[in-house]
């Protein structure tokens, strides 16, 4: 599963926000929608959809940089890459909520929020993490299943530039009347 990736295509979204709300289910404690908006603290998505260019809707979450910036200035070793093979993963139980991942993250997706598990903690760093536990469990992530549109998808990331790319190429030299 190292190869996929939670692939983001923009110019297909539509802004319903259904990935902003599977994404918190799936991180919350219970794991359904129902149970989860009468949780206490309020799961919080690790994606988030705002205005982009033109004021399009625009999905953004974080791109498991490697070298990741985040994990390099996290001070208690919280931000950690042994929990799943490839992602950028936050230990909240190591977590202090200092905030300097988020001030070196360049894509501005980490927040800070109480998380469920620790709801006396006053805030914690959030983040994408794959959905690593869905992954393990067979699933794909929350966002990608949620997505409609396939603004969001998972997929083994070269195979899915090669066929962008040759989509591309194929439309380039169309004849147009």
């Amino acid at each position: 599963m190292k190869d996929f990736n939670i692939i983001v295509r923009p110019q297909l979204c539509v802004g319903c926000r259904q990935c902003m709300i599977r994404c918190a289910e799936a991180h919350s404690g219970c794991l359904t929608l129902a149970e989860a908006i009468r949780e206490t603290p309020l799961a919080k998505p690790r994606i988030f959809v705002g205005p982009g260019p033109e004021g399009k809707p625009f999905p953004n979450k974080c791109r498991q940089c490697d070298p990741a910036p985040c994990e390099q200035v996290c001070v208690p070793g919280a931000i950690r890459t042994d929990i799943y093979s490839g992602l950028k993963i936050v230990d909240y139980g190591l977590c202090i909520g200092c905030t300097m991942c988020a001030m070196t993250c360049p894509y501005h997706v980490i927040r800070f929020f109480p998380h469920w598990s620790n709801p006396e903690k006053f805030k914690t760093a959030i983040k994408c993490d794959g959905c690593y536990q869905r992954l393990e469990r067979g699933k794909v992530p929350a966002c990608a299943e949620a997505c409609k549109t396939g603004a969001i998808i998972w997929d083994e990331e070269n195979r899915f530039w090669e066929r962008a790319s040759a989509e591309f190429a194929g439309s380039s030299y169309q004849v147009k009347p």
